[in-house]
């Protein structure tokens, strides 16, 4: 019946529980959560509820909590847990997210946490910090099961179920020979479809695909997207097999890649979220606002050059905003797709010229209906067809700057070895005015004559 229960239910029925210290009801919640809703839980319990709360849990449950919370959280769990339960809890976390957790502390309490626990586990997690932070290294676990070539499929079976409980995914068992190289993968299927007798270098693949163990992060992702992987192996250079990365690991790096992509479209930094403090996020939104405030001043010049037109022609002021807006807006559009296509694809000269082309005849189909449709406003607005022509004219050539604008910039940028990303929304938007204003303030110069 939990499952049954809103999330403020639960809340108040924990607490009531925590209160009246009814361990064993508290538990028939808690087996009804997973361990992101129980993280959510003890966040959202008064701080006062949270030590007892902690201490009702099983420490597998707390290993698997933990897992779910912010850094800042995990280690406030941690220190609540003092450090003979957290050494234990330790033990039982993923490698991985451990090494991350304790990546943050200083030499001397990461030398305390590492103490106390089990050896084996302690080298492990050292051993995995060594390598940089968005590196396969860096995201890999060793929790994987290996077996050699000469088992039999009843000698594999058998070790599969003595390490299923500590292996992070079930599904591969990877195949090395006395050298601990990687020579072959066998799937969980291939075990159950497979005579008991037979030998597992009988049935395993031998074309393995593998990432090497300073692969960026990302290419890790394409891979694991490329093949519809649920794990794939890290190898070093000798291809000895060092760790696996699974595909919930590789959700994290999408989610963490896609959050730094838009910080850099806004131009609002790195490293800002609802917890940055005012004078932070400030400090790291201020150098990209400052360059577009003295790019922006170019606008301001190109408007103050044609000032006798705008005095003659005072309606042409009604259609600025128009004109700058609607190219910026068509700019950022192109900026996020190709952004987002760059990360997505294997980029080749090939690829480059289709997107281009079709991005130029996206600009010619947007910029003909939005200039016709705003050419036939303006004259039934001001009365003057002429004015109108050079709106809709204006606005039809600068929605084709714009839109090749927000295509070649990241482009560019992407063959220079610099990450597209921050060829930002704002700075596309602002070079897109100077464009725009440039173009319908020089056609508007040109038929002048007519204009008045």
């Amino acid at each position: 019946m939990q499952h049954q229960m809103t999330e403020d239910q639960i809340l108040l029925l924990t607490i009531k529980f925590l209160k009246e210290l009814k361990k064993d009801d508290f538990q028939n919640i808690i087996d009804e959560l997973q361990p992101y809703d129980i993280a959510k839980l003890y966040k959202t319990l008064p701080e006062k509820h949270r030590h007892k709360f902690l201490m009702f849990l099983t420490i597998r449950q707390i290993a698997d909590m933990i897992q779910e919370l912010e850094k800042d959280t995990q280690l406030e769990v941690l220190h609540k847990l003092g450090m003979e339960k957290s050494s234990t809890v330790m033990d039982l976390m993923d490698n991985d997210d451990l090494a991350d957790l304790l990546s943050e502390l200083s030499v001397e309490k990461l030398e305390e946490f590492l103490s106390v626990m089990k050896t084996e586990e302690s080298l492990t997690v050292q051993n995995l910090m060594q390598y940089p932070a968005e590196t396969a290294g860096g995201i890999m676990t060793n929790r994987y099961i290996w077996i050699k070539k000469y088992y039999t499929v009843r000698e594999a079976v058998d070790k599969f179920k003595s390490f299923a409980e500590v292996a992070e995914t079930i599904n591969y068992l990877y195949v090395l020979d006395e050298e601990k190289k990687l020579v072959g993968v066998v799937s969980y299927r291939d075990l159950l479809i497979s005579d008991l007798n037979d030998k597992i270098e009988d049935i395993m693949f031998t074309r393995i695909i593998s990432v090497p163990v300073e692969m960026d992060q990302e290419e890790v992702a394409k891979t694991i997207e490329r093949y519809d992987f649920i794990a794939v192996p890290v190898v070093d250079n000798q291809s000895k097999l060092v760790g696996i990365i699974t595909v919930d690991d590789v959700l994290d790096v999408v989610i963490q890649e896609a959050n730094e992509d838009i910080q850099k479209l806004s131009a609002s930094g790195k490293d800002i979220d609802f917890n940055t403090t005012a004078y932070t996020a400030a400090f790291r939104r201020l150098p990209w606002l400052i360059l577009l405030l003295f790019i922006g001043l170019i606008s301001g010049n190109i408007i103050s050059n044609f000032e006798n037109t705008l005095d003659q022609v005072i309606a042409l002021t009604f259609f600025i905003p128009m004109i700058a807006g609607m190219t910026g807006n068509t700019g950022t559009q192109s900026l996020a797709i190709v952004v987002r296509g760059l990360a997505a694809y294997d980029i080749n000269k090939r690829l480059i010229n289709r997107l281009i082309f079709r991005e130029l005849g996206v600009g010619l189909i947007i910029g003909l209906i939005n200039g016709l449709l705003i050419a036939v406003i303006a004259y039934f607005w001001q009365g003057n067809p002429v004015l109108g022509i050079v709106v809709g004219a204006s606005l039809f050539a600068t929605l084709i700057i714009g839109t090749l604008a927000g295509t070649v910039i990241p482009i560019i940028l992407y063959h220079l070895k610099i990450d597209p990303a921050i060829a930002s929304g704002p700075l596309i938007t602002t070079l897109n005015d100077i464009f725009s204003l440039t173009v319908y303030f020089s056609l508007a110069s040109f038929f002048i004559t007519y204009l008045m």
